[in-house]
Formats: structure tokens, C-alpha cells, sequence
């Protein structure tokens, strides 16, 4: 990327931090098309539009940014969050699962896949995930993360 390209990313990815959306746009439409599809450019969209809960262009971009960089975590993570954030949990778990070998070390990955598990009503599976993810991470951050996640709200339920 040429460095007006890169300003701009960095802009739109500060004014994510921000939650401005809106402004996160403006500044990545500045992004010469032809970097549209590089890795950083293919994440700072996604999470875009992912604030915007346009979950079908968040699986397209993801799938993009799979192609692109099949050796990073974000897409495969990417791709199954707005999975179910549409509601086809079991094609997000799906498409998760083959990247716990992939990735062995990011804890995301198993904590998301107990994400999965507890909605699809598989708590025993969903505890094992998650002990993987405290394991693999931080277990404090992860803990406290857990206990407020609606998604594992049954686990919790069902001590």
C-alpha cells in the first residue's frame, strides 16, 4: 500500500475505535480501489460492515479475506461470527471447526466454537470448548469475557 492508502486505513480503523462508523467509511472509500482486497483493507471493510450487521457482504468479505491471507485467523473467525450472527450456527461451527488445527494457538477460535456449541444446545461440548479457549488465552479475560456473553448464557444456566 502507498502511504496515503495506509493513512487512510489507519484513519477508518481509528475511526472504528471510536464508533464512529460513518467516518470509518469515508476514510476507507479514499482506499484506491486496487487495495480493496489486500488483507488489512479486506478486515478494516469487514469490520465496517459488521457494525452495520450487513452479515451477507461480512461472509463475502471474509471468504475474501480467507483467499487473501489463508495463513491468518481473522477471516476464518470473521466468517463464522457473521455465520451466526444470521442465524446458521451450525454452518458457522461448520466452517470454524477445520481451523482449530490451522490455528492451534489463538483461543478465539475454541471460544467462539463454544459460542456455537452452547446455542446449538451441546453444553458438555461447549464447556470443553471453552476450557480449550482459557487454556490457550488469558483464563481471567476469558472468564469474565464468558460470563457476560449471551451466547453462553445456557452454560451458565445450567450449573
Amino acid at each position: 500500500m502507498e502511504p496515503p492508502d495506509i493513512h487512510h486505513l489507519h484513519a477508518a480503523e481509528g475511526w472504528l475505535a471510536l464508533g464512529n462508523i460513518e467516518e470509518a467509511r469515508i476514510e476507507f472509500d479514499k482506499i484506491r480501489p486496487d487495495y480493496h482486497h489486500r488483507p488489512e483493507a479486506l478486515n478494516v471493510s469487514w469490520q465496517i460492515q459488521a457494525q452495520q450487521k450487513n452479515w451477507d457482504a461480512c461472509v463475502h468479505l471474509a471468504e475474501l479475506l480467507i483467499e487473501a491471507a489463508p495463513d491468518q485467523p481473522a477471516g476464518w473467525i470473521h466468517r463464522s461470527y457473521s455465520l451466526h450472527e444470521m442465524k446458521l450456527t451450525q454452518a458457522a461451527w461448520d466452517k470454524l471447526l477445520p481451523a482449530v488445527n490451522r490455528f492451534p494457538k489463538e483461543c478465539i477460535i475454541p471460544y467462539n466454537l463454544a459460542c456455537y456449541a452452547c446455542q446449538l444446545g451441546h453444553l458438555d461440548t461447549a464447556r470443553e470448548w471453552l476450557e480449550k479457549a482459557m487454556k490457550l488465552g488469558d483464563a481471567k479475560r476469558i472468564t469474565a469475557m464468558a460470563m457476560t456473553d449471551p451466547d453462553l448464557r445456557p452454560l451458565w444456566s445450567a450449573q
